[in-house]
């Protein structure tokens, strides 16, 4: 393949720090390349050299004549006066853009809601993203770096964004390189990964499952050295493996390997056994909201919504910006009150939540971290039964990457992901039994994402997490819901129901996507008879996981000692959740068939 750029002999140093130290990489048509590795570790230094926009202090970039290069960087350079329209097409005339199907997909993929004619300063974050975004992909580039593009984004625009980079940069023409955190789009989109680390940056074949295996075939080899890191990463391993088998039709991925690296780990989370923890940390109520629905002055943003939160359930929760998110979780945490219907609270229940504003940290700001968790004097149990660990807040700084150096540091002077983490330490310390993540995974790396999983993974209680960031949401959490039309909804298909769902909602149908009759290779009557199955198969769904909600229920209810009696119950449970599971998986192959 032709040579569209290179680097030799790369050296970028600080006054502090060396951040490069000889490196020598190239890129070729039809790479798509995801830049991973710690915060800090020089992964937007590294797009920076080698999009021109950084000279390095040692070694060259070359670029092949002719060549044209578009750069999207972490912060917009737009200017506030400036117009959506102007900002993004520039003085093309209308008659010219609008010919142009390329800049059509990307104005109707990035900017519906958008006014054309809005000042670029009036929008929010979000919206200035995607309209710098559509400003870049709106010219012609051979070679394109994005830095952190899915910032801002929804799972929509997401979804929307890596499909248009696979269409536009297929994999015999242009480059791609991205850095970002957001894992699923990284395996969704790069056929390389660049792992950049100690100075160096080293390559890898495929997208991040295909370098996570690689990665632990890596560390296996030299098993002395980041023992911590090496066992992280054959746990992500495995869920990748066990818990999304989508993933593994990727033919780089080889399944072979991966099932002889991984038969040993244990299952990721121990679910009969951090049900019966939760409820006994709960009891039988955790959390009911009944027929309820918020109202403010004429306009309605939830209603007539139906849920009973079980002890230890993980619940993700989806929804565009705007949908209710926000209100919904302030129902569960009590901040809001309903208008119509009813919530219900466990006497046991403590509820507490991350939010994005990290309020938690105001009366931190100056103290040394050392400081502030000295004065933290209780530990945390995590795990369960002979398994079960205590931790000291120390030694959970340290699970969740503080080194002994960064203990003396004022929590003002710590960076976006430290405090992200600090702001977690002290909620779980609070030992609540209901935990809501807002967007848990904003400033933090892939590495520290994989910490946070682990630790969560442990974690005893009821845990609802609201994210963009897919690929954390289907790995922490056992079911989806949405907020679709001011009702919260169950997506038995997960995140990809909700897409189909919203893709339908956008084009003013009234039914799922998932039960079009446009399927492919079905006759009219065979996908009206699916669509009728997988109707059944719902309510057989709905039906089993109320049954497993109440019986968790009423596990408070039982002798605690009677291990006999309780082991007889849990082993009942799980054979009604290995029944849904089923169930759900039928619901899949269905909506699969019917496209």
């Amino acid at each position: 393949m032709a040579h569209l750029l290179g680097a030799e002999a790369l050296h970028l140093e600080f006054p502090t720090k060396v951040v490069f130290d000889s490196v020598s990489l190239g890129v070729n048509e039809g790479d798509r390349i995801g830049i991973v590795g710690r915060n800090g570790d020089g992964k937007s230094s590294l797009l920076a050299m080698l999009a021109g926009t950084l000279e390095p202090d040692g070694g060259r970039v070359t670029v092949r004549g002719g060549t044209r290069i578009g750069v999207l960087e972490q912060q917009d350079e737009l200017a506030d006066d400036e117009i959506v329209s102007h900002a993004v097409v520039g003085d093309t005339d209308e008659h010219v853009w609008a010919g142009d199907a390329k800049i059509r997909d990307v104005i109707g993929g990035l900017l519906d809601g958008i006014p054309w004619d809005a000042r670029v300063g009036d929008l929010s974050g979000g919206q200035r993203r995607r309209v710098a975004l559509a400003h870049l992909l709106s010219g012609d580039h051979d070679v394109i770096f994005l830095d952190e593009p899915t910032n801002h984004l929804d799972v929509e625009a997401i979804a929307w964004l890596a499909e248009h980079l696979k269409r536009r940069w297929p994999a015999n023409q242009g480059g791609l390189l991205i850095v970002t955190h957001d894992r699923w789009f990284l395996d969704e989109v790069a056929n390389y990964t660049w792992e950049v680390h100690d100075r160096i940056v080293e390559p890898f074949e495929g997208g991040y499952a295909a370098y996570i295996l690689q990665r632990v075939e890596r560390d296996r080899q030299a098993a002395s050295i980041e023992a911590k890191r090496q066992n992280l990463a054959r746990k992500e391993l495995a869920w990748l493996r066990r818990g999304a088998p989508a993933r593994t039709s990727k033919p780089k991925f080889r399944i072979d390997a991966a099932n002889a690296l991984i038969e040993d780990v244990p299952e990721i989370r121990n679910k009969t056994e951090l049900a019966s923890l939760a409820v006994s940390r709960l009891g039988k109520d955790v959390v009911d909201l009944l027929d309820a629905g918020v109202t403010y002055g004429d306009k309605t943003v939830l209603q007539d919504v139906e849920w009973r939160l079980a002890p230890g359930e993980r619940t993700g929760v989806l929804g565009v910006n705007g949908a209710g998110k926000s209100t919904l979780l302030g129902l569960i945490s009590g901040t809001v009150e309903p208008t119509s219907g009813r919530v219900k609270r466990g006497t046991t229940v403590k509820v507490a939540t991350l939010t994005q504003r990290m309020d938690e940290l105001d009366e931190h700001l100056n103290d040394p971290v050392r400081v502030v968790i000295g004065r933290l004097r209780t530990t945390y149990s995590f795990g369960t039964g002979s398994k079960a660990t205590e931790l000291t807040p120390g030694q959970l700084l340290e699970r969740m990457g503080f080194s002994s150096a960064q203990l003396s540091t004022p929590v003002k002077d710590l960076s976006g992901g430290q405090k992200r983490r600090l702001q977690l330490l002290l909620i779980l310390l609070d030992q609540p039994n209901v935990l809501i993540l807002d967007e848990p995974t904003n400033d933090l790396d892939t590495d520290m994402l994989a910490a946070l999983e682990d630790l969560l993974d442990s974690w005893p209680g009821t845990l609802i997490v609201v994210s963009h960031d897919r690929y954390f949401l289907e790995r922490v959490t056992d079911q989806q819901y949405a907020i679709l039309d001011r009702h919260l909804r169950h997506l038995p298909g997960g995140v990809d129901e909700y897409l189909r769902r919203r893709a339908t909602e956008r084009s003013g149908g009234s039914a799922p996507a998932a039960t079009t009759s446009a399927a492919p290779g079905l006759s009219g009557k065979e996908a009206r008879e699916a669509e009728k199955e997988m109707a059944a198969l719902d309510r057989r769904v709905q039906k089993l996981r109320r049954t497993v909600a109440d019986a968790k229920h009423a596990l408070a209810d039982m002798d605690q000692a009677d291990y006999v009696a309780l082991g007889e119950r849990m082993a009942k449970i799980s054979a009604w959740e290995d029944e849904a599971d089923e169930l759900e998986m039928q619901w899949l192959e269905l909506a699969e068939k019917l496209g």
